[in-house]
């Protein structure tokens, strides 16, 4: 008797274990569906928030678009404002402006440097100051219908000729920068006085721009009165040589110079002219270019008139020779006349205006020092 009680106690056992399994497994199931069905039906997502500024981003979005697809018509006055407004910044939080500057001068893209500026502004938005004088520049010179010239203002730099040229003298970059080495003297003076040269040449009726210049995109080589493609004169290049040895001359550059244009043969004039005229390595008429105008500027300090942030002088001096190199307190900007489409300007002028302009900036930059005489 007793073991069919305990028998039927048992069995009652197993069966609420199996049932509350079963209605276990069941919740479990209903669970997991639920679930699955819940992220399905996106009921689980989380809303977030919405950052209140969230329409002031969009705004950005909206008016700077994409920079490629910015109109080459507007880019001027969109990067003048762009400008105007770091500028603005940089009165009150110029570590802010210098890094959008930066980034705009590494990476030229003008709509995403604008929406730098955008994301400053939006903490400038309560800076009536700040805001007032971004107003102003829209107000005074975007709205005012003044005419905008395309090209540059130094209008020989708008004929077709100059783009051809650009193009030649980046050819001759690594000859330049060598030279430039070897005599320190900066790159960019140096193509100064290339530049008023060649520039006599920069008419499409002459007959070195058709044969060279413009359809091969090459620098010019004389090989009458003047040589080279910097147009040293035999006479010129004679006194050159005798000054990078004479060491009483006024002009004397030191022991470090003295052996750098020494012949290799025993026909000097031969070889002078073979040097200046190759028409496949300019190197030699950029290395007397260099040293000439380091030896002008040796004169002239050692004279007291020191003038070697004067480049539109020492391209004039170069252009009207040694003789005419009289040092004084307040020297004429000049030289020889050229006429460039039929408008006339002088060699020193030229030089001056290249050397400022910011043209071929890139392969040409300035340097802190124009001469280095830490060996002379």
């Amino acid at each position: 008797m007793k073991i069919g009680l305990k028998q039927s106690i048992y069995r009652k056992l197993f069966r609420y274990l199996g049932v509350g399994l079963i209605i276990g497994f069941a919740l479990i199931g209903l669970f997991l569906t639920s679930a699955y069905f819940a992220v399905k039906l996106h009921v689980t997502d989380d809303k977030g928030a919405i950052d209140y500024n969230d329409r002031y981003f969009q705004e950005l979005k909206d008016k700077y678009g994409k920079s490629d697809k910015i109109d080459s018509s507007k880019v001027n006055n969109r990067e003048a404002l762009f400008l105007h407004q770091v500028l603005v910044l940089n009165k009150y939080y110029p570590e802010n402006s210098l890094y959008i500057l930066n980034a705009y001068l590494k990476s030229h893209n003008l709509a995403e440097a604008e929406r730098m500026i955008g994301a400053v502004n939006l903490y400038m938005q309560d800076n009536k100051n700040y805001n007032s004088e971004l107003l102003e520049f829209e107000a005074r010179n975007l709205m005012d219908g003044t005419q905008r010239n395309s090209g540059s203002v130094f209008g020989w730099m708008n004929i077709a000729e100059w783009a051809d040229f650009k193009i030649a003298v980046a050819k001759d970059k690594p000859l330049i920068d060598s030279v430039a080495n070897l005599t320190n003297v900066e790159p960019r003076l140096i193509v100064a006085v290339l530049v008023g040269e060649q520039i006599r040449l920069f008419n499409s009726d002459r007959e070195a721009f058709k044969r060279w210049i413009g359809p091969l995109k090459i620098l010019s080589v004389e090989s009458t009165f003047s040589l080279g493609v910097t147009g040293i004169k035999v006479a010129t290049a004679q006194i050159i040589e005798r000054n990078m040895k004479d060491r009483e001359s006024t002009f004397y550059l030191g022991t470090k110079y003295e052996h750098l244009l020494d012949f290799k043969t025993n026909t000097p004039d031969i070889e002078r002219f073979k040097r200046l005229t190759d028409f496949k390595n300019h190197f030699y008429s950029y290395l007397y270019a260099a040293l000439n105008i380091k030896q002008l500027k040796i004169q002239w300090e050692r004279a007291g008139f020191p003038i070697d942030d004067r480049p539109e002088i020492l391209a004039t001096l170069y252009n009207i020779g040694f003789e005419g190199s009289i040092p004084k307190a307040n020297p004429a900007v000049g030289g020889s006349t050229v006429m460039i489409h039929e408008k006339p300007y002088s060699f020193g002028t030229i030089a001056f205006e290249y050397y400022y302009s910011g043209e071929l900036y890139d392969l040409f930059p300035f340097k802190k020092v124009k001469f280095d005489w830490r060996n002379v």
